[in-house]
């Protein structure tokens, strides 16, 4: 028997639709995405930007280090809105309004009523994770958009509404693989739902297999791209382990970084949800998702992913608890309602200068010293005071600009045969980005996808050489000198550097290029 999603008790019928759950959601949906349009650049381009920029100039099927989807949304963006932050950025802003939006359908479609979907909408409105990601034009924003889409469709055919949601699971399944790998823990777990939750007879549904036949194709031409290039994924995953980049947490710090990146408010909103979907009787026929939820989670934490691995699956999770919270208020503790919205709205407003940029960035840094709180890092790198996603919207141009000033104090016959060499792919990205403006060549790097494509027009007799320490070079060239220096106040650390100028490289580029491949 299908349930009633939607059914509003007495005491929470709208008196019209502006008041309905419908419309509440689509209010905080707006307001999410009016606050991301208005803080889209107060600082600067952001350091994944640059690369996904100068990706979309080499759009593929695949990559070293991401599918290519992010890219192909990098070149719409780039040729349909330019090049400003605004234009850039307004995307993934609409991809945060969407999963407001689509969190409060997932509270209608378990039956919440008005307050439930208002609730979860706010939730998913306030986790500082969300706030961080849909500010950037990056693979973040749009995997947990893809994710609760599935979780959508999982829904309406759980409710009976017709089977063939199975086949729009597969697509936006392999779309999902198209934007990030990920998923492939999403999908392994909602199977595992599906045979834990008494459902395993769906499994002989034609749609269910119809779906994966679609996701297959649609993730065929990324995965004949990785098999033809020896799985350079796999590589690249290989050696950021060996190289210890990522901090690595245990259990318990695992799951109370969870709370934090995720509101220390709505913990006990997202553990209420978990339990309702699994043991509740009215959560029951939805037990498949918080399955799903302990598969990934667990998956995560034992693999020892970054905190934010999981918080694609957080809104299901918040829509969950939304309704707990509806049904113990609904007759009784109605106040509780305002009490906790209250706090929710003042531990937002508290928090967000962390994760929005609505401060000048002096301002920004006083109020972090007052409060004396630190955003925790999840990888291992030196990003002086600010948090890594704010130091890494600092220093590009500045960089370029110092390059640019090395590059024109060469003779012209200097100038004519340099060639500029970045060992960061961000250093590159900024040089393709902003170098064309100060009349500078583009960058050539070993570095993740730029490896990919090859050593370009490299001579070898002038190079100006960015993101190195000097010393490893003076075996490369025949002279090595220092000709400027890369320093931002409030650029990363590791991104201050000298810049140096090498003459006469003493080996074959070209030739030793297969084996100068850097994917850390």
């Amino acid at each position: 028997m299908k349930s009633d999603p939607g059914a509003c008790r007495p005491s929470d019928r709208p008196s019209g639709y502006f008041a309905s759950g419908p419309a509440l959601v689509l209010y905080v949906g707006a307001a999410k995405l009016l606050l991301h349009l208005f803080t889209a650049s107060p600082y600067g381009i952001f350091r994944d930007e640059l690369y996904n920029l100068a990706c979309s100039q080499h759009l593929d099927w695949g990559g070293i280090d991401h599918p290519p989807l992010i890219d192909l949304i990098a070149w719409f963006a780039r040729h349909v809105f330019g090049e400003s932050l605004l234009g850039l950025r307004l995307l993934p802003a609409l991809a945060g309004a969407g999963l407001v939006v689509l969190t409060g359908a997932l509270a209608r479609e378990m039956g919440g009523g008005r307050f439930a979907q208002a609730l979860s909408a706010l939730a998913v409105l306030s986790v500082p994770t969300y706030l961080v990601t849909d500010h950037l034009l990056t693979i973040n924003a749009f995997e947990p958009l893809i994710w609760m889409g599935c979780v959508w469709c999982v829904l309406r055919a759980v409710n009976g509404s017709n089977p063939r949601f199975w086949l729009l699971f597969g697509i936006m399944a392999g779309v999902g693989m198209e934007t990030k790998y990920s998923i492939t823990v999403f999908i392994f777990g909602t199977l595992v739902g599906l045979l834990c939750s008494g459902s395993g007879r769906t499994l002989l549904s034609p749609w269910i297999w119809l779906g994966v036949v679609f996701a297959l194709g649609i993730f065929l031409p990324n995965l004949v791209w990785q098999i033809s290039h020896d799985l350079p994924f796999l590589g690249f995953i290989r050696s950021v382990r060996m190289s210890g980049r990522d901090v690595v947490l245990p259990p318990v710090a695992f799951i109370a970084q969870q709370a934090l990146v995720h509101n220390p408010v709505l913990f006990p909103l997202w553990i209420a949800g978990v339990i309702w979907l699994l043991f509740a009787r009215r959560g029951r026929r939805y037990r498949i998702l918080g399955v799903t939820f302990l598969v990934v989670f667990t998956t995560f934490m034992v693999l020892h992913g970054k905190d934010y691995y999981v918080s694609p699956a957080y809104p299901m999770l918040f829509a969950a608890g939304s309704i707990v919270f509806e049904d113990c208020t609904v007759r009784r503790w109605r106040a509780a309602r305002a009490g906790y919205l209250s706090i929710l709205v003042a531990f937002g407003l508290l928090s967000m200068p962390f994760v929005v940029p609505v401060l000048p960035i002096e301002a920004f840094l006083r109020y972090e010293n007052a409060l004396g709180y630190r955003v925790p890092a999840s990888e291992h790198q030196r990003n002086g005071p600010l948090p890594q996603y704010y130091a890494d919207e600092f220093g590009w141009e500045n960089m370029v600009q110092a390059t640019a000033k090395a590059y024109d104090q060469l003779s012209p016959s200097d100038r004519a045969k340099a060639d500029i060499f970045a060992n960061d792919w961000g250093q590159a990205a900024a040089i393709d980005f902003f170098g064309p403006r100060y009349g500078l060549p583009r960058a050539i790097c070993n570095h993740a996808n730029y490896w990919l494509w090859g050593p370009r027009q490299f001579r070898g007799a002038v190079v100006l050489v960015l993101g190195s320490d000097g010393a490893g070079d003076r075996e490369y060239f025949r002279t090595v000198e220092p000709v400027g220096l890369a320093d931002s106040p409030h650029s990363r650390l590791d991104e201050h550097f000298t810049i140096w100028l090498g003459r006469d490289l003493q080996f074959n580029l070209r030739e030793r290029w297969p084996t100068m491949r850097k994917w850390d």
